[in-house]
Parts: structure tokens; C-alpha cells; sequence
């Protein structure tokens, strides 16, 4: 990292960026922010090990397979949680966040030991509305509820709702961050998984009502999708995000940039898809060459952090090249303008 003698804080310097109010430098997102904060909720949740499975406290199935990198929802016909989108209030059991016995003794500590003067404070709330659907009755099956079965699925999406409030309330109460990434992605690299009108009907109207209540407690959004999501950009703007993290080039981050014309930030570019994978042949020229790529195209509009938009390649050895040419390069980058 290059010497911060003179300059604005990180912070100060992220909140610039992405608010379009003259950014000093350009550096990589880690930096800004010390990475995300992991609090006493996300802590506790259950997930398994590499190699193992269990159930998480909603009842999904959840599974690590050995060589991935990650675990993921196992959701067949013989374990989904919600059987029947009409009778969802059988079978659903919502761990209430109140109820959860958790010891925050050491997330307190920490959250007060963090220098909030210098560096962003970036609490995280993950798995949003749509993906609890899915997770909850499978992915066809939640899709087909969105459609086929609208008032019952927008009940479940009330509850679901409710449950997202109160854990952000207890989030906030306990760690008061500047900003929160949330996820929730609304779409494959290819298209949205649902018709905007869709989405507007059942899953706008909740949003709306999450990040107003963030908002009103002095939170920034920032949402996570790193998927096709430019049919419901402008409204994304008009519900509150902040900051939409995650905008992958397929989206046309240009055209989308056009659209909004500054009224929402933008986190991402980065998609290192294309050489990022085993035996892929990646050499750190081309790397380096990616990076200044999107930092050249992207960030002159405005309103725009580069960052990689699943958080980091899979592959060792890239993030490195990408964090130092961040770095290298974005020290100037708004002096060369």
C-alpha cells in the first residue's frame, strides 16, 4: 500500500468515491473498509466443514463438497423446508434473532476497539429474501411461487421481512457500522430471474421497507449481487441502495452508468472469469492489464469502486497481482485525469 501521508483517510476517501464527491486515490476495497466485520450473529450461524454437511438454523441442508469453495443449499423433494407455498406457515420455524442465545461479549469488544476514524465500518447481513425462498423450497418451486401463487408468497416475504429487521436491529444496536453489505442476487450472468414486474410487485415494496429502516439509522446499503440485475437498476436507486456491489460486466456497466446518471454508486468490474480457474494459463501482465482496464473505463464516470465482484478469485496467487495493482495504479489515478 502506498504511504497515506497527506491524504484523506481510507474512509473518508470510499465514501468520496462512491458518492461522486472527488476521491483522492483509488486503492483496493480491502483497504477502505479492513474487510468485512463478522459479528456475533454471522459468527454463530451453522454451516459446515469442508467435506461434511449439516442443517442450518432455518432447516436447510446444507453441504461443503471436498474441492469447493464453499458450502451451498442441498434442497431435494424429500428435505425442503416449505412443502406447500399455500400452507408456508406449517412448516416454516423462523430462528428469530431475539430468541438466539449469543454471546457478544467479544464482538463488542472488537467493534469498539475499531478505528471508525479511519477506516469504514462494514457490517454484513447475508442469504436476503430471494434466497431464502429458494433455500426454504428449491429453486423451481420459489419461482413458480412467485408467479403461480402471489398473495401466499408475498405473506412469506412479510415474515421474512420481519425476521430481516429485527436482525438488522440487533445488528446496528451492538456494532453501529457506517454500512452494511446485504445480499440478495436477483439474477444468473445471463439475465434476471424474474420479470421486472415480478420483482417490483413482491420483492421491491420489501426492500424498500429493509433500507428505509437502515437508512433512518444512519446505514448505508450496500447490496450485494454480482449478477445480471440492470432491468431493475433505477429502482434499485429509488428503494435506497447506496452502493450496488457486485455489477458484473454483463450487466453493460456503461450503459447502466448512463441510466442512473449518479443517482447510485457502483462496486465491481473485476469479473476474472475469464482466467480464473485451474489450467487456465493466467499470466500477471494480463492480470495487471484487466485491472487498469476497468479502472480506466469505469471509474471517469463517476460514482464507481473497482473491486472484484464475488469479493476475491479463486484461483492463488491473482488476488495478490490485483491488490498490488490497485494499489500501484490508483495512488494518481484521479491526478492523471
Amino acid at each position: 500500500m502506498f504511504d497515506l501521508t497527506g491524504k484523506i483517510t481510507p474512509k473518508e476517501n470510499y465514501l468520496r468515491l462512491i458518492k461522486g464527491e472527488n476521491p483522492q486515490y483509488l486503492c483496493h476495497n480491502g483497504i477502505y473498509s479492513q474487510g468485512m466485520f463478522m459479528d456475533a450473529m454471522a459468527i454463530s450461524k451453522r454451516y459446515p466443514k469442508p467435506g461434511e454437511e449439516c442443517l442450518d438454523a432455518w432447516g436447510v441442508q446444507y453441504k461443503w463438497p471436498l474441492g469447493e469453495p464453499g458450502a451451498i443449499p442441498v434442497v431435494t423433494e424429500q428435505n425442503k423446508v416449505i412443502k406447500d407455498i399455500t400452507k408456508w406457515d406449517k412448516y416454516l420455524n423462523v430462528p428469530w434473532p431475539s430468541k438466539l442465545q449469543i454471546d457478544w461479549t467479544d464482538c463488542d469488544k472488537r467493534a469498539a476497539a475499531f478505528d471508525r476514524e479511519n477506516y469504514l465500518f462494514l457490517g454484513c447481513c447475508f442469504t436476503g429474501l430471494f434466497e431464502l425462498t429458494h433455500n426454504l423450497m428449491g429453486f423451481e418451486d420459489s419461482l413458480m411461487a412467485f408467479l403461480e401463487e402471489p398473495e401466499a408468497m408475498g405473506e412469506l416475504l412479510d415474515v421474512l421481512t420481519e425476521y430481516k429487521l429485527e436482525y438488522l436491529k440487533i445488528l446496528i444496536d451492538h456494532t453501529h457500522p457506517d454500512m452494511i453489505h446485504i445480499h440478495d442476487d436477483w439474477g444468473s450472468k445471463k439475465s434476471v430471474f424474474m420479470a421486472p414486474e415480478t420483482w417490483r410487485e413482491l420483492l421491491k415494496p420489501r426492500w424498500a421497507k429493509i433500507y428505509d429502516y437502515m437508512h433512518s439509522r444512519g446505514v448505508l446499503v450496500q447490496h450485494h449481487a454480482d449478477c445480471v440485475c440492470a432491468p431493475y437498476v433505477l429502482d434499485m436507486a429509488e428503494i435506497g441502495i447506496d452502493v450496488w456491489q457486485g455489477i458484473i460486466p454483463q450487466n453493460d456497466i456503461k450503459e447502466v452508468q448512463k441510466r442512473l446518471n449518479g443517482k447510485m454508486g457502483l462496486q465491481g468490474g473485476l469479473d476474472c472469469t475469464p482466467f480464473d480457474y485451474v489450467g487456465s494459463g493466467w499470466n500477471e501482465k494480463e492480470v495487471r492489464k484487466f485491472v487498469r482496464f476497468v479502472c480506466d473505463e469505469y471509474v471517469p464516470a463517476g460514482r464507481f469502486a473497482p473491486e472484484v465482484p464475488n469479493g476475491a478469485p479463486l484461483t492463488p496467487g491473482i488476488n495478490d497481482i490485483i491488490i498490488d495493482e490497485m494499489n500501484t495504479y490508483g495512488e494518481h489515478f484521479f491526478d492523471r485525469l
